[in-house]
């Protein structure tokens, strides 16, 4: 959706809040499970002209993860950053 937004010119700003952290952490095998390998994606998310990518700082804490567990470079914000970025936004979507 992300991409498919970009190309329609619509800034996009990508939040990762709670379990989607997840998504981004390196080394990841989905094919095992029989899971669509997303995190594949997500590397081509600079040629779409998408650079805000966020990700909620306490979701990392609780996952016992850092910011080097990650695949791509991304901002780390607070939850009231979280808040005031998403309550800027002219449309949100939530997957």
């Amino acid at each position: 959706m992300a991409l498919a937004m970009s190309n329609f010119g619509q800034d996009v700003n990508l939040f990762f809040i709670e379990d989607s952290v997840l998504q981004l952490v390196k080394r990841q095998t989905p094919d095992t499970i029989q899971h669509k390998a997303y995190h594949k994606t997500f590397a081509a998310l600079g040629f779409y002209d998408i650079d805000n990518i966020y990700v909620c700082q306490q979701s990392l804490l609780e996952r016992n993860l850092e910011v080097t567990d990650l695949l791509i470079p991304v901002t780390l914000i607070e939850s009231d950053q979280l808040t005031a970025l998403i309550s800027e936004s002219a449309q949100v979507m939530v997957f």
